[in-house]
């Protein structure tokens, strides 16, 4: 079908960079096209890319064929080497307006993604025509990740951290609210490193205070994932105090055994991870967390997976993401001892598991309570804690309403009008 398609691999900021391009495309001009904006996390995720677009140029032979996003940043040549490709784009030329038009010269433009950037805001700047009227958006605050764990490529394809000045971010904002936003999350590789790039060095909860004084009018925000040790004094008292914080958080743990925790480069321990969590919990009783977790990474033993599996109880873990662990070219892992395959699928299986029956716990314990929702699209909305439930009749897409939680069906709770929202 003619026209211009955006196809998305990975996380979300890759979600909120595809709505930059796909503007920054139409601008020039682009048309019966598809981009393909790649992720570079796992080897599957990049599996899953290249065969979409073998695919793609079966079914649409005469389509041009754009590929970018972290993986074409990593290895520009490997893209280009595929006869489908009509051009490969770096992560900061995809965000170009220049880097679409019919007369753009080179067939791969991908530059030095560690040249000095002074801040994100030229990401910020590209979006403010791309969210439109969307009832949650991602508001990109930073970008790139000043850390080395041994098993990420990402820095490699998104360079060193660089922060949005919070002026900026605050009109984004006020923007997307007025475009009729009703949830606004804040959206980078390493949050917890905002502001060190900044002038006076802001922490996230810092921007946080001043987004919320600055922005009444703001209901419901929330974060994307967390370094649980870098999380500030301001941002804590905001988790304790702050009803417009919404509460769920998601974690970056990754393991739960020390020696893996040390072999991957991360900047916390198993006891820190529960601490966090702990603390978390006491000072918004009720608050959901999740977690990012690797299993199989490169020498885990039986016991030291053991370790992983029983954090998700030690923290109370209700929303789960489980990678199993993939070798990343050029990374110190990918140099380590691996576990066997079939070992690392059949731990991620286990890990999935667990994070799934607490997940129905905690489903079932918001049973006869009463749940502030956000209604989408589908007859499906998201409580404050980020649970699916089920609208019925009667309630508008982009409502805010509270629920009576009646039941669970499946993953999904079921529910009765409490409150509708006026007009």
């Amino acid at each position: 079908m003619p026209g211009l398609e955006v196809v998305t691999f990975g996380c979300r900021l890759n979600a909120y960079e595809s709505e930059v391009m796909r503007a920054q495309a139409e601008a020039a001009g682009l048309a019966d096209a598809v981009i393909f904006n790649t992720c570079a996390v796992t080897g599957e995720a990049e599996r899953q890319a290249r065969q979409a677009i073998r695919r793609m140029r079966r079914s649409r032979p005469e389509v041009r064929i754009i590929v970018t996003g972290c993986a074409a940043q990593i290895d520009p040549a490997r893209y280009a080497a595929m006869a489908e490709v009509d051009q490969v784009l770096g992560n900061a030329e995809k965000l170009l307006a220049e880097s679409y038009r019919s007369d753009a010269a080179e067939r791969v433009a991908v530059g030095d993604i560690f040249a000095p950037h002074a801040t994100a805001s030229d990401v910020a700047a590209g979006i403010d025509a791309t969210i439109g009227s969307r009832i949650r958006a991602f508001i990109q605050v930073q970008q790139g990740c000043d850390h080395r764990c041994t098993f990420c490529s990402i820095p490699f394809g998104r360079g060193d951290s660089r922060s949005v000045p919070i002026g900026a971010i605050v009109e984004q904002v006020r923007r997307r609210l007025a475009d009729g936003c009703r949830e606004i999350v804040l959206s980078g590789v390493d949050i917890t490193g905002f502001g060190a790039d900044l002038p006076g060095h802001p922490t996230l909860g810092q921007m946080m205070r001043r987004l919320l004084a600055l922005v009444p009018e703001l209901k419901r925000l929330r974060l994307s994932s967390l370094d649980p040790v870098e999380i500030d004094d301001d941002l804590w008292r905001l988790i304790a105090e702050e009803e417009r914080l919404l509460p769920h958080l998601h974690l970056s743990l990754q393991s739960g055994d020390d020696l893996i925790l040390k072999r991957m480069k991360r900047r916390h321990g198993r006891q820190d991870a529960i601490d966090a969590c702990r603390r978390a919990r006491a000072l918004r009783p009720g608050i959901a967390l999740g977690a990012d977790l690797i299993a199989g990474f490169p020498t885990e033993s039986e016991a030291m997976f053991e370790n992983s599996l029983s954090l998700v109880d030690a923290c109370e873990l209700t929303h789960l993401h489980v990678f199993p662990y993939s070798a990343r070219p050029d990374t110190p892992a990918a140099r380590m001892p691996q576990v066997d395959g079939g070992i690392v699928h059949e731990r991620a299986a286990r890990l999935r598991e667990a994070g799934a029956s607490r997940h129905a716990s905690f489903l079932a314990a918001q049973v006869g309570r009463i749940a502030s929702v956000l209604a989408e699209r589908g007859g499906l909305g998201y409580t404050e804690h980020y649970a699916q439930i089920r609208l019925g009749s009667g309630i508008r897409e982009d409502a805010l309403t509270e629920m009576r939680v009646i039941g669970v069906d499946g993953a999904v709770l079921t529910g009765e009008i409490h409150t509708a929202e006026a007009a």
